[in-house]
């Protein structure tokens, strides 16, 4: 499988030849799904937490004495049955959405990502980002040339061009995915896929095709 390579004007200065393990795999909705929704729920932190009886303050005195005031028996106000105390079965800060994934799921999900990607056309490959001022409105003009402003963009750069990370993280609409951190999320919620030809080759290393 080739594709074009491009400089940062979008000229044509080659053909690279794609690993097929990569982004020649067969979309699987399925597994995307899958590993998209494990990847979201192990993201997700409980917020909501509602004291029981231990944890509310007060009530450790018996309200009034268990016999001979005509009024039902009590021990502490902290009883869920009094306004002001625990909550009975209420949301916990301890709940835990984890929801486990096997890493060659995970690694084939995202393979069939790019895979879709690269069938869809929404793939570019630019051989390097060179001499360019680390500057949010220097990038703009670079990326002008390369892509849709207006639509969500994924910068993959080569893991040495760390600056150019911190130059683009301003602009609207794009972001830096490191070859180390592809997800299916990331992958999935932008429009277009911009690599650095380097860093195709790092992939490959991480994942070991």
């Amino acid at each position: 499988m080739q594709i074009d390579v491009i400089n940062q004007n979008n000229e044509k200065v080659g053909v690279m030849d794609l690993p097929e393990k990569i982004f020649g795999v067969k979309w699987s909705v399925d597994l995307v799904h899958q590993a998209l929704l494990s990847q979201l729920a192990n993201r997700r932190e409980p917020w909501a937490h509602a004291k029981g009886r231990g944890e509310v303050r007060g009530g450790g005195k018996k309200p009034w004495k268990q016999k001979g005031t005509g009024r039902a028996r009590h021990g502490s106000i902290r009883s869920p049955i009094w306004a002001g105390g625990g909550v009975s079965h209420g949301p916990l800060k301890e709940k835990n959405y984890f929801k486990k994934i096997n890493k060659k799921m995970k690694r084939a999900a995202i393979f069939s990502v790019l895979s879709k990607k690269i069938s869809d056309n929404e793939v570019i490959v630019v051989d390097k980002f060179d001499g360019i001022n680390n500057k949010a409105k220097e990038w703009t003009k670079v990326l002008k040339n390369l892509v849709d402003m207006r639509s969500k963009t994924a910068l993959i750069f080569d893991s040495a061009n760390k600056k150019a990370v911190k130059a683009v993280s301003n602009i609207r609409k794009i972001e830096t995915i490191s070859p180390a951190s592809l997800n299916v999320y990331d992958l999935l919620k932008n429009k277009v896929i911009v690599f650095e030809k380097n860093s195709i080759k790092e992939i490959e290393k991480i994942f070991k095709v």
